[in-house]
């Protein structure tokens, strides 16, 4: 009997927490848009042509997906040299996880990744809230 009190209590102090903190991160992102920002690293031996289609590619993903509400993009000009070979940023934002959550199995996303292959050496992702 105690143990199932005990196991029922958890189960209660689980359900507030998690409803908790579903409601406080709503709140930290009301007004802030998710950014999905997208870094490659190109083959040094990419053709020019590739890296065009790769370029284009990727920008058409805006119009093609409904979730994404921008995109911009570039290509690294740094004097820093602190890139790590990094040369393409793509950065799309999103209205909320949902958004994101539609992009990334989205069929368009995953044939653009095709258009990568055997000339990308390395990629990074980073998403994050902001104004």
């Amino acid at each position: 009997m105690r143990t199932t009190l005990l196991l029922a209590l958890a189960a209660i102090f689980t359900a507030m927490t998690t409803t908790s903190t579903f409601a406080a991160d709503a709140a930290d992102h009301a007004g802030k848009k998710l950014y999905h920002v997208v870094s490659f690293k190109l083959k040094a031996d990419a053709p020019k042509e590739r890296i065009t289609a790769v370029e284009q590619a990727f920008v058409a993903l805006k119009g093609k997906i409904p979730s994404i509400q921008t995109l911009t993009w570039g290509i690294n000009n740094s004097g820093e040299k602190k890139d790590k070979g990094f040369t393409h940023t793509f950065i799309i934002t999103f209205k909320d996880e949902a958004g994101r959550a539609e992009y990334l199995p989205h069929p368009d996303h995953k044939a653009f990744g095709g258009t990568l292959k055997g000339i990308i050496d390395d990629v990074m992702v980073i998403d994050f809230w902001g104004e």
